[in-house]
């Protein structure tokens, strides 16, 4: 499995200004056998040109990741392949935790705050993610039954993200307390494990799918924030949510003033779970990169009083941050590195008004997108067929 992880303070922040946010990767990699090295971006999205690798050197003989395979049969050009050509089943597996969290701004330790959250929720879900890709040994024609537990279902999953995420909550409570501080932050936090993402997330920072296969992005999470309240209300449209002036408020988060009783404290944690393919990328973000423009109550203010009118509307999606722009920035990034500083400075391009952190990542060894793929887009309606494959 593959990842980036990209932060900036923000350039409006840039002199003087701190980054309170914060991000967390925990890959497990486990190879079988002879192993199998996986797939670049580069096969995942259709590239096949075959004149260069992304370091820019001509592809060589038994490059197999560098040659496109034209010659292949239609039913055999998505099977993995040793480094020689040779067809051959998966030897590798790999299992990844995630968090990020964003320093809820204006209260005195949010820095602190998103620090404890990614570090306690990959400290509590490392376990979790290793057990679960354990747990199959079946990809690699392995007979082992006991001592092996039996693979967790998806809510068991969700269930240990939300555990993860309270205790979070619950530390962040308790540094709050020591120190006579308020500490909020922002968390998304999950687990790929087994072509499955089982997520959640607390506040208005962000998860995303972008599928190079559909050219498309899909929102996992909705915003717990006023403006997300006031667009299911229906009193403010999907322009004014992108410049509203109350952009910046939650209304949920991790840790507090340290009141209570840290030990038995809770949070609500919304959950999912998603399939994961050969073309997605999964993308979490602080909300600084949804709310770069620091022009954005002006642009609110001409968008109302110009009658919500078509023509200020393209104003406004062309100075703010769009899904459309991410999602081409990250198709178009030759790595994901790449992708994760292009998004960085799409951001500031726009005013960089607050702090920005991604993880992006992505495993070339899962299967490709299916033709008609589940629906996966936050608040989608899901099929029979998916529902109860979840609850098995």
């Amino acid at each position: 499995m593959d990842y980036a992880t990209h932060y900036d303070v923000g350039d409006r922040k840039r002199d003087g200004g701190i980054n309170e946010d914060s991000v967390a990767v925990s890959v497990f990699e486990q190879g079988h056998r002879a192993g199998f090295r996986g797939y670049d971006r580069d096969d995942a999205d259709g590239d096949e040109t075959g004149d260069s690798d992304e370091e820019g050197r001509e592809p060589e003989a038994g490059d197999a990741d560098a040659e496109s395979d034209e010659s292949a049969p239609d039913d055999r050009r998505d099977e993995p392949r040793d480094r020689d050509g040779a067809d051959r089943d998966r030897d590798n597996r790999s299992a990844a935790v995630f968090a990020l969290a964003d320093g809820a701004g204006g209260h005195d330790a949010g820095d602190a705050a998103s620090y404890i959250a990614t570090t306690a929720v990959c400290e509590h879900l490392a376990g979790t993610a290793v057990a679960a890709a354990r747990s199959d040994p079946e990809g690699f024609d392995v007979a082992v039954d006991d001592p092996l537990a039996a693979p967790p279902r998806d809510g068991e999953m969700e269930s240990a993200v939300a555990e993860a995420v309270v205790a979070a909550h619950r530390e962040v409570l308790a540094y709050a307390a020591d120190a006579g501080e308020q500490a909020h932050a922002t968390v998304v936090a999950g687990v790929c494990v087994g072509g499955r993402c089982h997520y959640g997330w607390v506040g208005d920072s962000r998860a995303y799918v972008v599928n190079a296969a559909r050219d498309e992005i899909l929102p996992l999470t909705t915003d717990h924030a006023v403006v997300q309240r006031l667009r299911e209300a229906g009193e403010i449209d999907d322009v004014e949510a992108l410049v509203h002036p109350r952009g910046n408020e939650i209304t949920r988060a991790l840790g507090g003033s340290g009141r209570g009783d840290p030990q038995t404290a809770t949070v609500d944690v919304e959950t999912a779970t998603v399939p994961l393919y050969r073309e997605d990328v999964l993308l979490v973000t602080s909300d600084g990169l949804l709310d770069a423009q620091t022009e954005a109550a002006k642009l609110y203010e001409w968008y109302v009083d110009a009658g919500r009118d078509d023509e200020m509307a393209a104003v406004v999606r062309d100075r703010a941050v769009t899904d459309g722009e991410i999602r081409e920035a990250v198709l178009s990034a030759p790595s994901l590195a790449d992708a994760a500083e292009r998004l960085v400075d799409l951001a500031n391009d726009r005013g960089g008004k607050d702090n920005l952190s991604t993880v992006l990542l992505h495993d070339g060894t899962l299967p490709p997108t299916p033709t008609d793929p589940p629906a996966r887009a936050a608040g989608a309606e899901q099929s029979v067929e998916e529902r109860e494959t979840r609850m098995q």
